[in-house]
């Protein structure tokens, strides 16, 4: 009797262990708690973010084509300019003493003109001289030609004649032959003269060229020379002023990723801030999406140009401004934080979470909702506009999934305490994609 008795307490023993270590169980896995968030109802934008420099839309920088020692600076940083303004003066005298020469120089080249033109009348003189000469040289050989036919005269003194007829004949060829070397000789001076013209042009040009004066009406943002500098123009022209046209429009320049340059459009709104005014945002429009791309260190970018009005001109070249463009935009649409979308149950209905969706439809996702006994149900969702916190969800209308995911409804965003019970994924039904 006693040895029944132990068997029954033994027995009963074994009983009380195995409940508590189902009870203890059981208790575990009720103890799985989940994160959850509501479905909401509102508006989302789809940003890209960038960084950029506030820049004048027209900025000209001013240098020198020649060389010399400056003489004279008559404007400062942020000096109001208007076009064709005298902003500085470079040493002329190197310059003038140069003109003069080239003005001596086609002094002398107009006198060799009148000269060479003299030499031609005179040549044209002897002409007619010869001329003269000829005529009366032919005169004398036909008398004498005749008187010796008569008898009169002896044939030497004809003979004589004959050869002064000859004689006056290549005289006269001399002379002309002299008329068309005075003629080239005027042409040669005239063509000295027009380069010595030039050359007073050339030193004209460069003596106006020491008077730096503005091109556009604006405002100097940029000096680089001082009184008493010597500036040098050799290849290229040595910057001596910056100015900008126009500070009460500007523009950023802001450098997109490669990955986000396909949604940047022009025309779509754009705000940015600057360090210099914490608190305040700036709003804009881009304007241009440049085609040439920019590598640093194996980094795409490409500059997208966002203008905006600086009435007040408190913004300043120069500034780094971190932009935001606006590249879609939803209203009054579902949404549901984007941690609910990376939530992962075990179970078959876990998979790879978002894929696809169908050709032109929207990518698919997968939320967790939370029913009323606290069990969760899969449910296949379409995403659309982000904003990086939330993301907007899409299904049809016809859906049968279409009465859960509702305003207010709860979305597991998160596990606490454990895996998720046994009981709970087996209740949880197969995703039906509502496309």
């Amino acid at each position: 009797m006693t040895r029944t008795r132990w068997m029954l307490l033994v027995l009963l023993l074994a009983l009380l262990a195995g409940g508590g270590w189902w009870w203890f169980s059981r208790g575990s896995a009720s103890a799985v708690q989940y994160r959850s968030a509501t479905i909401e109802r509102g508006n989302l934008q789809a940003t890209v973010s960038a960084s950029g420099a506030v820049n004048p839309v027209t900025q000209v920088s001013v240098g020198t084509q020649v060389s010399g020692q400056v003489r004279d600076v008559f404007v400062d940083f942020n000096s109001e300019v208007k076009a064709g303004q005298l902003i500085a003066q470079i040493d002329p005298q190197t310059l003038e003493y140069r003109l003069n020469s080239s003005l001596a120089d086609l002094d002398a080249a107009n006198a060799a003109v009148a000269i060479a033109q003299a030499n031609a009348a005179s040549a044209r003189a002897n002409v007619s001289r010869a001329r003269t000469d000829l005529a009366e040289a032919q005169r004398n050989h036909e008398r004498n030609l005749s008187l010796v036919a008569q008898g009169f005269i002896a044939q030497s003194e004809a003979d004589r004649t004959r050869a002064a007829l000859a004689s006056a004949q290549e005289s006269l060829k001399a002379v002309e032959a002299l008329v068309g070397v005075s003629e080239a000789q005027i042409a040669s001076a005239r063509a000295n003269v027009k380069q010595r013209e030039a050359a007073v042009s050339q030193a004209r040009v460069d003596l106006a060229r020491t008077r730096i004066t503005s091109p556009v009406d604006g405002i100097v943002i940029k000096r680089t020379v001082e009184r008493g500098q010597t500036v040098a123009a050799s290849l290229q022209a040595p910057e001596l002023f910056v100015i900008a046209q126009n500070l009460s429009e500007m523009q950023v320049d802001a450098s997109i990723d490669e990955a986000d340059v396909g949604r940047i459009r022009p025309g779509q709104k754009a705000t940015f801030t600057v360090d210099a005014f914490p608190g305040r945002t700036f709003e804009g429009q881009v304007r241009q999406v440049r085609k040439a791309a920019t590598n640093v260190s194996n980094v795409i970018t490409y500059i997208a140009v966002v203008g905006f009005a600086n009435g007040d001109s408190r913004l300043l070249p120069g500034m780094t401004a971190n932009v935001r463009v606006v590249t879609d935009q939803r209203e009054n649409v579902l949404k549901v934080p984007n941690a609910a979308l990376r939530v992962r149950l075990p179970g078959p209905e876990a998979g790879n979470g978002a894929a696809s969706g169908p050709r032109g439809g929207p990518p698919r996702g997968r939320i967790h909702l939370l029913d009323d006994n606290n069990q969760t149900v899969t449910v296949a969702v379409g995403t659309g506009v982000t904003d990086g916190s939330f993301t907007e969800v899409v299904l049809k209308p016809d859906s049968p999934d279409a009465a859960r995911v509702v305003e207010g409804a709860k979305v597991v965003t998160g596990v606490q305490g454990g895996a998720a019970p046994a009981a709970a994924r087996s209740r949880q039904p197969a995703p039906r994609l509502p496309f």
